[in-house]
């Protein structure tokens, strides 16, 4: 431990990614860097299960292991019920858990929690206050300094009162809550914060594939802020979906040689369950992976193996609904895939190579796919949201609380964006060409500088500043005649012909009357432009335009419409 200790009102922050199946904590190294912490059993991704045998608490793994001898003291899923009423939740996850019940309108648990073997009634806020306070706990001994403060991930559809449940819980277990972000924030924050990243505008895709849910969000990165566009959730697609996959096919194989069905014992399907989620993780490792049960069902040892191969033949239904998913959310935005320029895939589902390998075939080769199996430099999925919350900490960790409260208060994020691109239309012969400048969801008030090459010869260059709408133009292969596909059908009969055209799809621009024009005189030859742009949040234009090098500007003002 470390002598170093927290002075009065000093806040020491982490970052937390509170999810429903697993939690994680970050902090930023002294190099700078956002480091995943591990708790006392070495594990950094901590199972979000509480369990309680005579009195002692169990947590994470621990405490998972409890699902199959002790599983009514057993208290895992609880993260979605925090600030829901009763009536509202959905208590299939904890069916072989402790089951929720309702305490006044609000979510709770019977659970003997105590030496005594009467169960008390302990509310999902007091689970998630038990289970942040050993987050906590272990990123102080882990760090040996007093950690106070976090940064926590939502989902984007917490609603108010969730989110005020969260802060309170959190308060009870000893953390001040800097802020609560967005988990596809957080993700999209740990790729943009690494020294090798530059700022651009970007539309990035984040799926967020977690352990009983799924969820997908398309974000507008402008000028290193973050809107979110859209988003789609499904609540029971995710890693248990994947895991009922393997546990009915090593069941059959029971059935086959045992004739008894071991899904039909409770304590055999909770053995089930925790092995196959285990035999499906190897999976996204190797090529082929061991599943090994003491007394499965009528006191039988059952071991068997199973290869990637087939685990993906089994699964394909699955994996389609994944992909399905993110397209989904692309379409509500009213984007299309052309338009997108990073998809990252979070979450400990997304280590499944499988899901990200059928993205990249949706996606065209320009749009970059962050995921294990389809890019090196990835980030392990299962540890983004952490890294972000962490790295959020510590940029917001020396501010004053009022500073804080004010910077997200919905009067300064609820800002204005551009619904149209705002660029330079260029001239060569008859071909008109359009280059925007600020993209469509830039928040306002907004400024760019860029620079442009001017013809060979120089002399006057005429600027026009336009609005530009992206369309999608879509070429169809011309038919070929007649005589010619009916020779070449007749020399293919006997093979499948795999090499007929596809239609093609690109992205264009199509632009209205300028909103100005400007007129820089003499430029050299080989010389370029310098053209800034700033735009007020009620849309008044201020621009500037000179010769890169050159003494004067010529400048344009465009009032608000």
């Amino acid at each position: 431990m470390s002598d170093e200790t927290s002075g009065a009102g000093e806040r020491f922050a982490i970052g937390i990614s509170f999810g429903n199946t697993s939690s994680s904590i970050a902090r930023i190294n002294p190099e700078g860097k956002p480091e995943v912490i591990a708790n006392e059993e070495g594990d950094r991704q901590i199972p979000t299960v509480l369990s309680y045998i005579g009195g002692e608490q169990y947590h994470g793994s621990q405490a998972k292991a409890q699902l199959i001898r002790n599983s009514k003291n057993t208290v895992a899923y609880f993260r979605d019920y925090v600030g829901k009423n009763f009536k509202s939740i959905d208590p299939t996850p904890c069916h072989n858990s402790a089951h929720p019940i309702q305490s006044d309108s609000t979510v709770a648990f019977s659970i003997c929690d105590t030496e005594s073997d009467t169960p008390n009634t302990v509310t999902v806020s007091e689970i998630t206050t038990r289970h942040l306070r050993r987050l906590k706990q272990s990123a102080t001994d882990y760090l040996g300094k007093e950690v106070n403060a976090a940064v926590i991930t939502v989902p984007t559809d917490f609603t108010d009162a969730q989110r005020e449940a969260l802060t309170a819980a959190a308060k009870e277990a000893g953390l001040e809550v800097l802020q609560l972000i967005h988990e596809p924030v957080a993700a999209a924050l740990a790729y943009d914060a690494r020294p090798e990243a530059t700022v651009a505008d970007k539309l990035i895709v984040v799926a967020d594939l977690g352990g009983t849910r799924s969820d997908a969000a398309v974000i507008a990165s402008r000028g290193g802020m973050y809107t979110i566009l859209a988003t789609a959730h499904d609540y029971e697609l995710g890693g248990s979906t994947l895991d009922k996959i393997v546990i009915d096919h090593f069941a059959k194989e029971f059935i086959k040689k045992h004739k008894t069905d071991p899904r039909e014992n409770e304590r055999g399907l909770a053995k089930l369950k925790l092995e196959g989620e285990a035999t499906r993780k190897a999976l996204s490792l190797g090529a082929n992976a061991t599943l090994s049960i003491e007394s499965l069902a009528d006191g039988i040892d059952y071991g068997s193996t199973i290869n990637r191969t087939r685990f993906e033949l089994l699964s394909n239904k699955v994996f389609a609904q994944f992909t399905s998913l993110i397209e989904q959310v692309i379409k509500k935005a009213d984007l299309d895939v052309l338009d997108i320029d990073e998809v990252i895939f979070s979450g400990g589902t997304s280590h499944t190579p499988k899901i990200a390998l059928l993205a990249r075939s949706i996606f065209p080769e320009t749009t970059k796919i962050w995921a294990p199996s389809t890019e090196t430099t990835a980030i392990n999925p299962s540890e983004l949201s952490a890294r972000g919350a962490a790295i959020q900490a510590s940029l917001i960790q020396e501010f004053e609380t009022e500073d804080i409260e004010q910077s997200i208060h919905p009067m300064v994020t609820a800002t204005p964006h551009l619904s149209k691109a705002i660029g330079v239309e260029f001239s060569s012969g008859d071909a008109v060409e359009f280059k925007p400048l600020l993209s469509t969801e830039t928040a306002l008030p907004a400024r760019r500088v860029a620079q442009y090459n001017v013809p060979k010869d120089g002399g006057d260059v005429l600027i026009r500043v336009c609005e530009g709408v992206r369309d999608i133009k879509v070429t169809k292969p011309e038919p070929k005649p007649k005589e010619e596909k009916a020779a070449e059908d007749e020399e293919d009969s006997d093979f499948d012909s795999e090499d007929e055209e596809e239609e093609t799809r690109e992205i264009v621009w199509k632009t209205e009357s300028p909103i100005a024009e400007l007129a820089v005189k003499g430029v050299k030859a080989n010389g370029k432009v310098e053209l800034m742009v700033h735009i007020n949040a009620d849309l008044g234009l201020q621009i500037t335009a000179r010769e890169v090098g050159g003494q004067s500007a010529v400048r344009g003002a465009v009032e608000s419409p």
